[in-house]
């Protein structure tokens, strides 16, 4: 008996192991870990946004994650504030902690998304847009009590469900928008990234912004007003 006449048997056998070897490695969670990136992701951007939160939290009957996750777009990605904080961006920050002067970041949680941060009019003479409260006001509801179908409305399409500032009809003045700007909408929303995140997305800042302490802001009937309690 020579050993040429296992060649083949050999070679059938080598062939079968590298396949079963094969199975086994694309069932283990190494090779299978990459199916988890999108979870492993989110986890690690679930913690990171708890990490950052700048106000304290109502976190009771909340979704934990989604409000991680809501922080996180809200605070690391946007950010938010910088357009739903009152006055400009650099003066977001308490005094002393203004990072625009080298200072360590802190930003002021007594003006944190309650809005008033000025855009302008669109031309001269007509309404001023000034960016909204976004804060819960006592019904725990996000922007003054939207549901999350309107807040999804808004920031897909930017409607203003207020109808703050009406179309004007004929002479331009403060409390109107002309053409060809449209009336109905906010005119800074939607803002272009936000407008393509995803449900899940838009479902984390809503739970995110249930979570965060209400702002007052200024009296009625000022729209940036809230009712907190």
């Amino acid at each position: 008996m020579t050993p040429k006449r296992f060649i083949k048997p050999a070679a059938a056998v080598a062939i079968f192991a590298a396949v079963i070897l094969a199975g086994m490695l694309s069932s283990s969670p190494r090779v299978t870990a990459t199916d988890n990136d999108d979870d492993d992701r989110n986890e690690s951007r679930i913690h990171r946004g708890l990490e950052i939160v700048p106000v304290p939290l109502n976190l009771e009957g909340k979704n934990r994650a989604l409000v991680g996750l809501g922080s996180y777009i809200v605070n690391a990605t946007v950010p938010c504030n910088e357009c739903h904080g009152a006055g400009p961006a650099l003066n977001q920050f308490l005094p002393g902690d203004n990072p625009y002067f080298g200072q360590t970041a802190v930003i002021d949680p007594a003006a944190y998304l309650g809005g008033g941060r000025s855009f302008g009019a669109p031309v001269p003479g007509s309404a001023v847009i000034i960016s909204r409260n976004l804060t819960p006001d006592k019904t725990g509801l996000p922007e003054g009590g939207r549901t999350f179908a309107e807040f999804a409305q808004i920031m897909r399409t930017g409607v203003d469900l207020d109808n703050l500032h009406p179309a004007c009809q004929g002479a331009v003045n403060p409390t109107c928008i002309p053409a060809p700007f449209r009336a109905d909408l906010l005119q800074v929303m939607p803002w272009p990234g936000l407008q393509n995140l995803t449900d899940h997305d838009l479902r984390a800042i809503y739970e995110y912004l249930s979570a965060i302490p209400c702002v007052v802001g200024p009296p009625a009937p000022s729209p940036l007003h809230n009712d907190c309690f």
